[in-house]
C-alpha cells in the first residue's frame, strides 16, 4: 500500500472511530482565555487546568487584570498546574505584551503569537485553530509520539514534527488530527507502553508490526473501536 493511501485509510479510521467534530478540552469562553489555559497545559492536564481556571478567571476578568497582576499572588494561584513560577511570569509578561502591543487582543498570525511572552508554536496553533479556525497541527507528546509510531515523520524536535505532518497530512484534516491522536494516545497508544490489541489501526502501524513481528489481524480492518 502507498504511503498517500495508508495516510489516508487511517485519517478515515480515526473519523470513524472519533468523529469529526471540533472539541477543545480546555474551558475557554473567548482568546485571552484560551491562550491563558494553554500555558497552564505546560506539563499539567487539561482537567487539573479547567479546575484552576474556573476561579481564575473570576479572579482576573480580563488581559488588563493580569497585566497588572501581584507576581507572588498569581504563583498561589496557579500553583497546582505545576512550574508555577514561569507560567506567572510569562502570563504576567504576555498579557502585558497583548495590552501594550496588540490593543488588548489575541492576534492571529503565527508571528505575533510567538511573539509573545510564553507561547511557542504549540500555544500558538491552538490559538489559531480553535479561536480563528485556522488549520494548524498541535505537537504535543502524544501527536509527537503517535505521529512517530505511525511513520509519519521520523523526527524528535516538535517543530520538525510539525513540518512533517504539515506535508503528509490534507491540510483540512490538520485540526481534527490533532483532537483524534490526543484522545487515542489517552485511550489507546500510550507511553511507554501502548495497548495494540485494542488499537484499530495496527494493520497500518509500523511500530505495531515491528514490535509484535506480524500483521495485524483481519477483524481489525473493519474500524471497529475496542
Amino acid at each position: 500500500m502507498k504511503q498517500k493511501e495508508r495516510i489516508e485509510t487511517i485519517l478515515g479510521l480515526l473519523d470513524q472511530h472519533y468523529g469529526t467534530d471540533i472539541i477543545c478540552y480546555l474551558d475557554h469562553e473567548n482568546a485571552w482565555q484560551l491562550l491563558i489555559a494553554t500555558i497552564l497545559s505546560a506539563q499539567c492536564t487539561d482537567a487539573r487546568v479547567n479546575v484552576v481556571t474556573k476561579d481564575l478567571f473570576r479572579k482576573y476578568t480580563g488581559v488588563e487584570a493580569f497585566a497588572k497582576a501581584d507576581l507572588k499572588e498569581l504563583e498561589q494561584d496557579i500553583r497546582s498546574t505545576g512550574f508555577y513560577h514561569n507560567k506567572a511570569k510569562n502570563i504576567i509578561a504576555c498579557c502585558q505584551d497583548l495590552v501594550n502591543k496588540f490593543d488588548g487582543q489575541v492576534p492571529e498570525s503565527i508571528e505575533d503569537l510567538t511573539s509573545l511572552a510564553g507561547v511557542g508554536r504549540k500555544t500558538a496553533n491552538v490559538i489559531r485553530g480553535n479561536i480563528y479556525n485556522e488549520p494548524s497541527i498541535v505537537v504535543d507528546t502524544h501527536v509527537k509520539r503517535i505521529s512517530f509510531r505511525l511513520g509519519l515523520t521520523k523526527e524528535e524536535d516538535p517543530v520538525k514534527v510539525e513540518f512533517d505532518l504539515m506535508k503528509a497530512l490534507p491540510k483540512d484534516h490538520w485540526i481534527l488530527y490533532n483532537l483524534q491522536i490526543i484522545a487515542l494516545g489517552r485511550e489507546i497508544c500510550k507511553a511507554p507502553t501502548a495497548k495494540c490489541e485494542e488499537c484499530f489501526l495496527t494493520e497500518y502501524c509500523p511500530y505495531y508490526k515491528k514490535n509484535t513481528g506480524k500483521q495485524a489481524p483481519a477483524k481489525k480492518k473493519s474500524g471497529a473501536g475496542k
